[in-house]
Formats: C-alpha cells, structure tokens, sequence
C-alpha cells in the first residue's frame, strides 16, 4: 500500500475504527477522523489518546473532508446522512468500508489469523495475540476490544498491535456480512449462535469463511460449528472440546478460581500434554484458550510454549473485570451482550457463592427485536434464587429505528419466570436502585455493549458503595 494514502475515518472512536486507526498510522498513513462520542463530550480520554498518536480530530459536521484525495471510511452503521458522507460525496472523496479496508491489510499478511464467532473472539484474537508476541514471532493484532497485555503508559487504548513478523491476527465480524470479504491461512470459528443474523444465514457466511482458509479450528461442543467441522476434510480441520475425546485439543481436569482457571490440554496427534493456568475465570474461556492454543500449533507454535504463554495473558477490558470492591460487595464490569454471552457470565459469577445483582443494557432496539425470547430464556436459566435483573433503556446514539420491543418486554418475562426483576428507563436511576438493594456477599454485573460509558458508570457504581452511609 502507498504510504502517503490519506485517510479519514467517520466514527473513529469506534471498537472496530479505533484499532484500524492505529494500524494506518503505524504504517505511515495520514489518519484523520470524527466520531458523534467526541460531539457529544463522551470517553474523552479515548480521544486524546488518538491525539497523541498524530491523528487530527474534527466535528461529525463534514468539516474534516476537506479533498478528493482522502479516503473516507465509515462502518455499516454510518448513515448516508451523515455530514461526513454527505461532504465525500459532494467533493468526490472515494468512500471504503471500514471492513474492506480491513480485509486488504489482512489478506495480503503471509499468516492471516481470522477469529470469527459469535461469542469469544476479541478473548481469543488476544489469547493468539498474547501467545505469538510472547514466543517472539511480532504480530499484528486487530481487535475490537482493549488487551490488557499490550497497554502502555503512552498506550492505554491497546485494541491494535503492529508488528513486523508475517501474522496478522483479527477478529471477523459476521454481524454485517463482512466476513465474506477475508481470506483467512487460519479460519478460527469459537462457536455458532443466534445473534445480529438468523441461523441460516449465519451457516452460509461461516461456511464460505472457513471454505477460503488453508486450515480451519473448530468448538466441537457448538452444535453449528461442529456440523460445519463435519463437513471438512480431517486435513485441513483443528477441533478443540471439553467434552469430545476425538477433538485434537482436548481440556481436561478443569478447576475454577475466583480470577482465573486453571486446566490441561492433551492435543491428540502427538499425545503431548500441558499445564494451563489462566488468570480469566469461566468454563467459557477454557474453550476460548483452546482454540487459542490450536491457532499457535497451526502457527508453529510448541504446545508447550503455547500454554506458558497463555499463563501471562491478563484478559480483555470489559470482559468480567472486577472494577473492585466495597464493603464485601464487588463490582464487575462485562461486555455480556447476546444470550449465549450472557449465559457465560452467569455460569462464571455462579461458580463461587454470593448473590448477583445485574444490570443489563441492550445494546439495541434491534437485538431485543430478534432475540427477546433468547434473552429472557438467557437469564431465567442463569438467574439464582434471590438473584436481581435490572434494565435501563437499550442503548441508542441517534438514528432511525424500530422500537416494537423493549427492555420491559424482557423484565417482563423474566419475570414471569419468578426471578425478581426491574425496568428503570433511566440509567443512573438503575445505579441508584442497586446501591440501594446491594449487601455484603452481594457482585454486581453491569452488562452491555456499543456503549464505552458503562466502564464509567460501573466505576460510579463503585464510588457510591465505597460512600454509602
């Protein structure tokens, strides 16, 4: 690619824009950007960041497209009303995906890793990510979510890593289709589930992603994924499982911690074995550590070394983070935000004894649309006795959108279900209502996504623990 390129990216601030960002302009480009956060006065320190590192920041006003030689990025949640669309177009600046885009640098890397799923990549795109810089092999890594392991006093948003080896790690995203534009060496599927699409189209685009890759690591304790895993030659197939002895990575003997976990792996060609200690808990990030470790072997990675590195991995930002603890009370701060991740992170607190006090906000009217019954079946079977459901509004920045179900209809049938449970439109309100109700012994789980506030807000949750009379 030149390196004088010009680009200009509408929404920067975003989980998938902010890391490509930082790729672009580690390898030379001229980045520039806007996002509605930085209008609207929210996650300022995400922008000064982006400063910091040479990158101009201007209004979503149009105001930054100032030629026809930038090129003007936007996400599939960019409106063509935007002002930042509307003065490309009326200039004549061309206009990429940000996933196009994406999909060109990591196709034309030597090792593209692509991680896809419905729940666990960004964990496992980091686990890979953690394991290839650990063993010297300096790859790039493009994630959608801050890796602990990479942050820095003069990088505190470690979403992008650029490396000069030949691997080139991502997560891919099939909530917009734009899976179908990578051409993965290694095709990573965690699992297979109900989310932004229906099931059926969901089997297509996984199916085509993993028909382009050389090799292909699969969960075989998903239904979908292990159908699809069936259908591929053993050649050309890494399965991983904590429940199916013929899978090639095989966990074992597993033990939960209150941080962490810990297990064994016996990948079944070579009979090898190792020791795994990991310092995130949940049977969920077991799996996730698993494929991990498969996508390392496909690298050239030594089993062995794989698993020590996977001992140094601290996690993801928002992924079960303990924001911290008051009166024996503890605050976790968690990107649960489709059933299947939900069910894991209850499955996670309930490892260990205390009531759970949650707070859910969707992270859209759409996503209730599609999945209201999965939702509530998600919590009703996750929810201990005594444990609490609390739900603010879904989250919305601006738009058009259908509101035909709402975060009462989901109350509503947990519910019915006998588990207590509360809609409270405002969020604050929602914080309010769980200092009020949280006793000793008691977590509290803010759950949500699209949304970087609610760190803030758990912390704020926590501020008003630590000073409750």
């Amino acid at each position: 690619m030149d390196s004088h390129k010009t680009y200009f990216l509408c929404g920067i601030g975003g989980s998938g824009m902010l890391p490509l960002a930082l790729i672009l302009r580690a390898q030379g480009h001229r980045v520039a950007g806007s996002d509605r956060a930085l209008d609207q006065g929210r996650t300022a320190q995400k922008f000064a960041f982006l400063e910091t590192r040479g990158i101009a920041l201007f209004p979503q006003d149009g105001s930054g497209i100032e030629s026809a030689n930038q090129i003007v990025v936007i996400s599939a949640a960019v409106e063509d009303s935007v002002p930042d669309v509307v003065a490309a177009r009326r200039i004549g600046a061309p206009i990429v995906r940000r996933a196009e885009l994406l999909a060109q640098l990591f196709n034309a890397a030597p090792m593209a890793v692509g991680v896809a799923g419905t729940s666990g990549k960004s964990t496992t795109t980091g686990m890979i990510g953690w394991i290839l810089e650990s063993v010297g092999l300096r790859p790039t890594v493009m994630n959608g979510a801050v890796m602990k392991n990479f942050i820095t006093s003069s990088v505190p948003f470690a979403s992008a890593v650029v490396g000069t080896g030949d691997s080139f790690v991502s997560e891919v995203d099939e909530s917009d289709g734009s899976i179908a534009l990578y051409q993965p060496r290694a095709a990573v599927v965690t699992n297979i589930a109900l989310d932004h699409k229906s099931l059926d189209e969901l089997r297509v685009l996984f199916a085509d992603f993993v028909a382009k890759s050389r090799m292909a690591i699969f969960n075989l304790d998903n239904d979908e994924s292990a159908r699809l895993a069936a259908r591929l030659p053993q050649d050309r197939l890494v399965s991983f499982s904590l429940a199916d002895p013929a899978a090639q990575m095989l966990g074992m003997n597993l033990k939960p911690r209150p941080e962490g976990i810990a297990f064994e792996v016996r990948e079944q060609d070579s009979d090898a074995r190792a020791a795994v200690e990991l310092r995130v808990p949940g049977r969920h990030n077991v799996q996730n550590a698993l494929a991990a470790l498969a996508a390392a072997r496909v690298c050239g990675v030594s089993l062995e070394d794989a698993a020590q590195s996977l001992a140094g991995f601290s996690g993801l930002r928002r992924r079960f983070e303990i924001v911290g603890s008051a009166h024996d009370i503890t605050i976790i701060d968690d990107f649960a935000h489709n059933p299947d991740k939900i069910t894991a992170t209850l499955a996670t607190a309930h490892d260990f004894p205390g009531r759970l006090l949650l707070l859910f906000q969707p992270h859209g009217f759409g996503p209730l649309r599609l999945m209201k019954n999965q939702f509530i079946d998600a919590f009703a079977r996750g929810m201990h006795e005594g444990d609490v459901l609390i739900m603010p509004d879904p989250v919305y920045f601006g738009g058009t959108t259908e509101r035909s179900v709402t975060s009462a209809d989901i109350i509503e049938g947990v519910a019915a279900r006998g588990h207590l449970s509360r809609a409270i439109a405002d969020r604050a309100a929602c914080g309010e209502a769980l200092v009020v109700e949280a006793r000793p012994g008691d977590r509290i789980i803010i759950m949500g996504a699209r949304d970087d506030t609610l760190a803030t807000f758990a912390a704020d949750v926590l501020h008003m623990i630590e000073n409750r009379g």
